[in-house]
C-alpha cells in the first residue's frame, strides 16, 4: 500500500490578493512547495484539489453571509481559479476539480478530466494513507479530512501547512478531525489569533 499527499485549494483566489483571501494562504504556498523539495521520497504520490466555479448558485452571495454564501471565487477561466504561483505542481499527477455547478468543500465531491473521482483514484493506485495540506484549514480541508477518513484512509492533517479563516470556525474544525480518527500535527495559520 501507499500514501499520498493531499493540497486542497491552493489557488489564487483563497491566497492574499484574492477575492476570497486567506491570511497566510501564500506561505502555504511556498511551504508546500519547501517540503516537496525537502522530502521528495515522502509521498509515493500528489495530488491537488481545485475549487473550480462555474455557476454554483446560492454558493456566490451578494452580499454574502460568509457561512453558506461567499464572494465570487474560484471561476473557471479566471486568474483566480488557477493555482497560486509560490505552489510547484511540478509532482502533481492529477488534479480533481469541485463545485461546478452546486457548493463542494471536499475534495472528494470533486473529479478528474476523465471523470474519475478522488477515493476511486486513489484506491487504483493503492493509496491507504494520505496527509492533506491547503486552504482552508477550517472549510475544505476539514471536510476533505473527514471525506477521507470516511472513506477508510488512514488520515493526517500537516496544520502548520494549512491557512485558517477565523479562530472560531477553526477549533470547531479540529474537533471534528479528532472525532473523526484525523491525526493533526502543529498548529495552522489562523489570522486574529
Amino acid at each position: 500500500m501507499a500514501n499520498a499527499l493531499i493540497i486542497v485549494d491552493v489557488q489564487n483566489d483563497f491566497c492574499e490578493g484574492g477575492s476570497l483571501a486567506v491570511p497566510g494562504g501564500a506561505a502555504v504556498a511556498a511551504g508546500i512547495s519547501r517540503l516537496l523539495a525537502a522530502e521528495p521520497d515522502r509521498w509515493a504520490h500528489v495530488v491537488a484539489t481545485k475549487d473550480y466555479h462555474v455557476d454554483p448558485g446560492a454558493h456566490f452571495g451578494d452580499p454574502p453571509d460568509f457561512v453558506e454564501s461567499w464572494p465570487r471565487h474560484c471561476v473557471v477561466g479566471t486568474s483566480g481559479s488557477e493555482f497560486h504561483p509560490e505552489l510547484d505542481t511540478a509532482r502533481v499527477e492529477a488534479i480533481f476539480h469541485k463545485g461546478e455547478h452546486a457548493a463542494a468543500y471536499s475534495g472528494f465531491e470533486g473529479h478528474a478530466d476523465d471523470g474519475e473521482c478522488l477515493a476511486d483514484w486513489l484506491r487504483r493506485h493503492d493509496v491507504d494513507r494520505v496527509d492533506l495540506v491547503g486552504i482552508a484549514t477550517d472549510h475544505c480541508v476539514r471536510a476533505t479530512a473527514l471525506d477521507a477518513a470516511r472513506e477508510g484512509f488512514a488520515t493526517t492533517v500537516l496544520l502548520e501547512l494549512t491557512a485558517a479563516v477565523a479562530p472560531a470556525t477553526t477549533d470547531v474544525a479540529l474537533r471534528a478531525m479528532d472525532g473523526a480518527g484525523v491525526v493533526m500535527h502543529g498548529q495552522p495559520v489562523i489570522r486574529d489569533a
